[in-house]
């Protein structure tokens, strides 16, 4: 283990891991104009839930604004020419560069985008940083997840890749072997990408098939390149699947793979579109499967990693009933504080909601549902839609960490 990752997990006690949440309103200026799905409203009625349920509110916890990030900051997996082009529009949106995905219906152009950008990234930063000096063992950000973002554009609401950032700087700062986990409705594209042929980082992307939703890629085939076989990992789900069947399919695949990897961190991306009312994607998931992926994933980290995990958010287009709730699930798991499913949205919050948006919000922090899903030992089905895009992504990757695709 790099010598920078400073706090060992026999130095903390298990119930107070200190960890690093990201937060300040000024991350909500990432705002692409009122009738775009990436409401920035999702983030401060996140936080405002998230704090009204006492989850900042712990000596272990620290909330720290983020950085901007610099320039050269940004160099580490963006292009320098792509920078100078979001500088441009910042500063002019009447000239977009449609070219690199700047000024499109997805990523439409606004004054002071580099900066609001920048700033999402700069959460990230912050919580690699965080990692790196061992101030914090555990990290999250919810504002950002902006994984679509690729080395020279734009693409899917995302402007600059903070997940991608977050890697590069653990890498920079030591850390030999990162799994970035992706459980976002839509492929992680822009993050497999920077990393394809990167044999430190396994990408991995729980995701809607690319046959019926964007980004139209993602498929089981799609494994790594020439000098890193086996380090990009996709599940591309059949539209409507639903909890059982996608926590079949999470724990088929990524428990065994980022135990074969031997991560020294996780980094993961929690695009809570995936519910079953988002208005975006074609999946049928509950808050309470979106908790438990979470919950698998921190299980994997304390397994693995001595407990070292970076969270961030990502997509999710419910923005008062679903997004707030996810996420405050999320700061709760990677807080060690986890909100348990029953319990009632604070009143104050919900009555937020309704004098601000007049929207009425659900009662529970859970949808009440029933999440049981049979462990992949039970057997696979060939008639199963989904048994079938795992065993293809189990008989891709596999093989090359001497797993049985079958059985282990």
């Amino acid at each position: 283990m790099n010598s920078r990752l400073g706090t060992t997990a026999s130095s903390i006690t298990r119930s107070a891991l200190p960890t690093t949440v990201v937060w300040d309103p000024a991350m909500t200026a990432y705002n692409f104009g009122p009738t775009h799905p990436m409401a920035p409203q999702r983030l401060e009625l996140t936080a405002r839930l998230a704090e009204s349920l006492g989850l900042f509110n712990h000596s272990h916890v620290a909330v720290e604004a983020p950085t901007v990030a610099t320039d050269v900051e940004l160099f580490t997996v963006h292009s320098r020419e792509y920078v100078a082009a979001v500088r441009r529009v910042s500063e002019n949106p009447s000239r977009p560069e449609e070219n690199r995905g700047l000024g499109t219906e997805d990523d439409p152009v606004f004054a002071g985008m580099h900066e609001a950008s920048a700033r999402l990234a700069g959460g990230s930063l912050v919580g690699a940083e965080a990692v790196l000096s061992g101030k914090a063992v555990r990290a999250v950000n919810f504002s950002g997840g902006m994984h679509h973002a690729a080395r020279e554009r734009a693409s899917g609401f995302c402007v600059y890749n903070d997940v991608a950032l977050a890697i590069q700087k653990l890498l920079d700062g030591g850390v030999r072997r990162i799994v970035s986990i992706d459980v976002d409705a839509h492929h992680g594209d822009g993050t497999q990408s920077i990393f394809y042929n990167d044999p430190r980082v396994m990408t991995i992307s729980l995701h809607e098939s690319g046959l019926t939703l964007f980004p139209g890629t993602g498929f089981a085939n799609e494994t790594g390149g020439p000098d890193a076989p086996g380090t990009a990992v996709n599940v591309a789900l059949p539209a409507f699947t639903g909890d059982a069947a996608w926590l079949r399919a999470f724990h088929a695949v990524v428990p065994q793979l980022v135990g074969a990897f031997r991560p020294e961190v996780i980094v993961s991306q929690h695009g809570c579109d995936s519910h079953r009312l988002d208005p975006l994607t074609h999946l049928n998931l509950s808050v309470d499967a979106q908790r438990e992926a979470a919950s698998a994933v921190a299980s994997l980290a304390a397994k693995h990693c001595d407990n070292r995990w970076i969270a961030t958010g990502g997509g999710g287009y419910e923005v008062t009933g679903v997004v707030p709730r996810a996420w405050s699930h999320l700061i709760g798991i990677v807080t060690q504080r986890p909100v348990p499913l029953k319990a009632p949205v604070p009143e104050a919050w919900r009555n937020y909601v309704m004098e601000t948006y007049g929207v009425s919000t659900p009662e529970l922090m859970g949808d009440d549902v029933d999440i049981w899903w049979r462990s992949w030992e039970v057997g696979y089905d060939p008639a199963d839609q989904v048994d079938r895009t795992v065993i293809a992504t189990r008989k891709e990757i596999f093989p090359l960490y001497g797993l049985d695709p079958w059985f282990d």
